[in-house]
């Protein structure tokens, strides 16, 4: 485990060994803050079966909404690389960005100038209190890595990102890349 890369911005990949937790097992997490006083971040690979349309009436498009993490699955939350055009946002870091004006977005969306390559939503976030995401390194829950994508991490694939970052840490990973979701199903 690298503390050192514990931070705002750095990526978390679930270890293989966290099978059976629903919200985590194969999950690619996005940190958007971490602090003395706990850490929030983004699940960025669990695609839901609905779209920003079937949630959000006045809006035409038909991006995924993903779903964040088990902590207030009722709301609605989003990053971006579009700073220049969505208002309010804050720099998480490498030119992703954290929320924004929600009017600005929504007129954005519909009038075609940003697309789901510029923007991904969440409904609920993943929480860490003090020092918990800490507990959950030690006992070798994650594996952290920086966000070599940068501004382009939207443009990953959802389906292959959680087992190209754990084929980059190489040696027994590798196995575990490869095998099925349920291993007791083999």
């Amino acid at each position: 485990m690298n503390k050192t890369l514990l931070s705002k911005g750095c990526l978390l990949i679930a270890e293989p060994s966290i099978l059976g937790d629903t919200s985590f097992t194969r999950s690619v997490v996005l940190l958007t803050e971490h602090s003395n006083s706990g850490s929030v971040g983004f699940i960025l690979n669990k695609p839901l079966s609905y779209t920003l349309q079937d949630a959000i009436s006045d809006i035409d498009a038909s991006f995924s909404i993903y779903n964040g993490g088990p902590v207030e699955q009722d709301n609605l939350y989003f990053i971006h690389n579009t700073p220049q055009l969505i208002t309010d946002s804050v720099e998480i870091s490498d030119g992703i960005y954290w929320g924004g004006n929600f009017d600005v977005v929504k007129h954005l969306i519909n009038s075609k100038k940003i697309n789901h390559h510029n923007i991904r939503f969440f409904l609920g976030y993943s929480g860490w209190d003090t020092n918990q995401l800490e507990l959950e390194l030690e006992e070798n829950a994650w594996i952290v890595t920086k966000n070599n994508f940068k501004s382009k991490l939207l443009l990953q694939s959802n389906q292959q990102l959680w087992k190209d970052k754990i084929e980059e840490q190489g040696g027994e990973y590798i196995l575990f890349s490869n095998a099925p979701d349920n291993p007791m199903l083999n």
